[in-house]
C-alpha cells in the first residue's frame, strides 16, 4: 500500500505562472522540480541531492 499524495493548493498568482510559464509539462514535475531548486539554493541538500541531517541544538 502506497502513502496517499499530497494535494498542493496554489495561490491565483502562482497558478498563472505555472499555466503560462510551463505551457505543456506536468505540473506535478514543475512543482517537483521548483521544491528541488529551492531546498538546494536553501542549503538543504548534499551535493548529491539527499537532504542533509540536522545536527542537534
Amino acid at each position: 500500500m502506497t502513502a496517499p499524495r499530497p494535494v498542493v493548493y496554489l495561490d491565483p498568482e502562482t497558478a498563472s505562472i505555472l499555466t503560462r510559464c510551463y505551457r505543456g509539462e506536468s505540473n506535478r514535475a514543475v512543482i517537483a522540480r521548483a521544491i528541488r531548486l529551492l531546498a538546494d539554493a536553501d542549503g538543504h541538500l548534499t551535493p548529491d541531492g539527499r537532504i542533509k541531517q540536522r545536527r542537534p541544538a
